[in-house]
C-alpha cells in the first residue's frame, strides 16, 4: 500500500511511524526494534518500557495498512493498551527473578487497570452480542449456518457441520447467550474463584470451537490466552501444590558467592524454569560443597537423594524438574548435545568475568507494587471513554453532538476507537472466488492467481483455498478487494501482480496483460439453490 493511498484512506489521527519512509531499510529497523521490545516484554526486562514501546509500534504497524486488519488485531491492540498499566514484570520475569524485596508480593492486584482489563474483556463480547441482535439471522438461529457457509473462512470441519442444521441452530443461540452473559461471571462476588473458572473454561472451549471450524488466523489463540489472565489465584496455588514432590522439595542449588554472573544465572534459572522455593545457597558456606565446586570448577546441583550434579549435567537435571521445559531433557541428555553443552559450560566457567558483562544490565533490585492514584484515575477515565465509544459505535446517531466529536481524536490516536462487530450484525454473505486469466508475451493464457495453472472457472475446494490464501492477512485483503475499498486497492494490486510475476519469469513467459474476475456466490438461505455470477473487477496491462 503506497503512502499516497494510505493518506487517502486513513482515518484522522491514525498515525504511523512506518509511514514516515517507504525505504525497506527503514521498515527493517522498525521491525528490528519491535522484535527487541517484544523479546524484552516476553522475558520481563524493563517490562513497562518494553510494553509501551510494543504498543506504539503495534499501532503504527496496524495504521500503516488498514486493508489487512481483522478482529485479532483489534483485540491485540485493546489488550496491549491496558497491559501498559499492569505490573506485568512482577511475576515470571527477569525482574521478579532478581527481586530483593523481602516482603512477599501480593497474589492479587486491585487497581483501575485491572478493573479496566476485566471490563475490556466484557466489552468485546457484550457489544458483539448487541450488534448481533440487530440482525434477524441471530434471532432466528441461522447465523452459524451463514458463518460456516462463507468459504473464505470455513474449515473442513465447519463445512461438514453444515450437514446438521439443528446443531447449527443450537450453536447460534449458545454463542449469543454466552456473549451476553458469560463475561459477567467475572464479577459475581460470591464464590468468585469458581465462577471465574467457569467463565475461563467456557470461553476457552468457545474459541477452540471457532478455531476448529473457521480460519481466523491468531484470533482463537489470542482470545484463549487472554482469558488465562483471569484464572483465579486458587488455580495457580493448586498447580504450585502439585509441584511440591519430593524431587522438587529436595532440590538445592549451590553457586560461587564470588561470581556475580553465577548468582544472577541461578536466580534466573529458578524463575524461568518455574522452580519456586528452590534454595539458592553460597557454596563457600558448606565446606564439602565448596570442595566439589573447586574440584569440578562448577556449580553444584544436589537432588533429593543427595546426589550431586555438575556442569551441563546439572542444567539437564534441573530442566527435568521444570513443569514447562522438561520436554527438552531427551535433547539435553543426548550425548552430542551433552558434550557440546559441557564444553560450553567449561568455557563460561573459565571466563566468568567476560560472561558477567552479558548480565551487567540485569540488576538486583526490589519490586514494589504500588497503587498510583493518578494512574488509577487515568485508567478509569479512559475506561469510561472506551465504554462511551463502544456505545457510540453501536448507536452512532445518538453521538452526533459536537462535544463528543471534539473528543474523537483521543480514540483515534490511542486506537481505543473500538467496534466489536465480529460476524455482526450478520455473518458476511458476499462469498466467492477470484480468477485471474492472464496473457503471456508468447500468447499463452494462464491463471496467475493459481500460480500459472490453466484457467478454470470451477469453484476451488477448501484445500486449494488454503494454498491460495496463505495467511489471514491475505484472506482479509482479498475480502476487502470485494468491498468498497477494493476500487482503490485494485490499481496497486494489479501493478503488484505484474511486478512479482515478471521478476520470476523470462521474457517469453512475462505478463502482457490480465483480467481479474470475481465469481460471486452470495450465500442463500438453507435449502435454496445458490447461483454464481461472473464479475469482471479489473483489467491490467503490464506493458506500461
Amino acid at each position: 500500500m503506497p503512502r499516497a493511498l494510505l493518506a487517502d484512506i486513513s482515518k484522522p489521527w491514525h498515525w504511523s511511524l512506518h509511514a514516515m519512509s517507504g525505504e525497506p531499510i527503514f521498515q527493517a529497523v522498525l521491525f528490528g526494534i519491535a522484535a527487541v521490545m517484544a523479546l524484552l516484554m516476553l522475558v520481563g526486562y524493563r517490562t513497562r518500557i518494553a510494553t509501551i514501546a510494543s504498543w506504539v509500534l503495534l499501532i503504527s504497524l496496524h495504521n500503516r495498512n488498514p486493508a489487512l486488519i481483522f478482529a485479532a488485531d483489534d483485540v491485540l491492540r485493546a489488550l496491549m493498551f491496558w497491559a501498559m498499566f499492569l505490573p506485568l514484570g512482577a511475576s515470571y520475569s527477569i525482574e521478579s527473578a532478581l527481586n530483593t524485596n523481602t516482603r512477599k508480593l501480593p497474589e492479587r492486584v486491585v487497581s483501575g487497570a485491572t478493573f479496566a482489563l476485566i471490563c475490556q474483556q466484557c466489552f468485546i463480547y457484550i457489544f458483539s452480542a448487541a450488534f448481533k441482535t440487530k440482525s434477524p439471522v441471530w434471532v432466528d438461529g441461522s447465523a452459524v449456518y451463514y458463518s460456516l457457509s462463507f468459504d473464505q473462512y470455513t474449515t473442513p470441519l465447519g463445512h461438514f457441520l453444515l450437514n446438521f442444521p439443528p446443531l447449527l441452530t443450537l450453536f447460534t443461540y449458545v454463542t449469543l447467550v454466552l456473549e451476553w452473559v458469560g463475561p459477567l461471571l467475572l464479577f459475581i462476588p460470591f464464590r468468585n474463584s469458581f465462577f471465574r473458572m467457569c467463565a475461563v473454561t467456557t470461553f476457552v472451549l468457545l474459541h477452540a470451537g471457532f478455531g476448529l471450524t473457521l480460519n481466523l488466523g491468531i484470533f482463537p489463540f489470542l482470545s484463549i490466552f487472554s482469558w488465562l489472565a483471569f484464572l483465579p489465584s486458587s488455580f495457580w496455588d493448586g498447580l504450585h501444590k502439585r509441584l511440591q514432590t519430593p524431587e522438587h522439595k529436595g532440590l538445592t542449588i549451590y553457586f560461587d558467592a564470588d561470581c556475580g554472573f553465577c548468582k544472577k544465572a541461578v536466580h534466573l534459572l529458578r524463575t524461568l524454569l518455574i522452580l519456586p522455593g528452590t534454595p539458592l545457597l553460597m557454596a563457600q558456606e558448606y565446606p564439602d560443597i565448596h570442595t566439589d565446586m573447586q574440584t569440578y570448577n562448577s556449580w553444584v546441583v544436589e537432588d533429593w537423594q543427595g546426589n550431586r550434579h555438575f556442569k551441563f549435567e546439572g542444567i539437564a537435571y534441573i530442566v527435568s524438574l521444570s513443569p514447562v521445559f522438561r520436554f527438552l531433557v531427551p535433547l539435553l541428555t543426548w550425548k552430542p548435545v551433552m558434550a557440546v553443552g559441557t564444553k560450553f559450560y567449561e568455557v563460561i566457567a573459565s571466563n566468568r568475568k567476560i560472561a558477567g558483562n552479558f548480565t551487567k544490565p540485569f540488576k538486583f533490585k526490589p519490586i514494589q507494587i504500588r497503587s498510583s492514584r493518578i494512574l488509577n484515575i487515568l485508567a478509569l477515565l479512559l475506561l469510561l471513554y472506551t465504554f462511551v465509544w463502544n456505545i457510540s459505535s453501536y448507536s452512532p446517531d445518538a453521538f452526533k453532538r459536537k462535544v463528543w466529536q471534539s473528543t474523537e481524536f483521543i480514540g483515534r490516536a490511542t486506537r481505543l476507537d473500538q467496534s466489536w462487530s465480529i460476524f455482526a450484525p450478520a455473518p458476511p454473505r458476499d462469498d466467492g472466488w477470484h480468477v485471474i486469466p492472464a496473457r503471456l508475451q508468447d500468447g499463452t493464457e494462464v491463471d496467475i492467481f493459481r500460480g500459472g495453472s490453466p484457467v478454470t472457472w470451477d469453484k476451488p475446494d477448501l484445500g486449494l483455498r488454503s494454498a491460495i490464501y496463505q495467511n489471514m492477512q491475505w484472506r482479509t485483503y482479498f475480502i476487502n478487494l470485494n468491498r468498497a475499498i477494493g476500487k482503490k486497492l485494485y490499481p496497486f494490486y494489479g501493478k503488484y501482480l505484474c511486478r512479482t510475476w515478471n521478476a520470476q519469469h523470462t521474457d517469453g513467459q512475462s505478463l502482457k496483460s490480465f483480467d481479474i474476475y470475481f465469481m460471486s456466490e452470495r450465500t442463500v438461505p438453507p435449502g435454496k439453490q445458490q447461483n454464481v455470477e461472473k464479475k469482471q473487477t479489473w483489467q491490467q496491462s503490464c506493458s506500461q
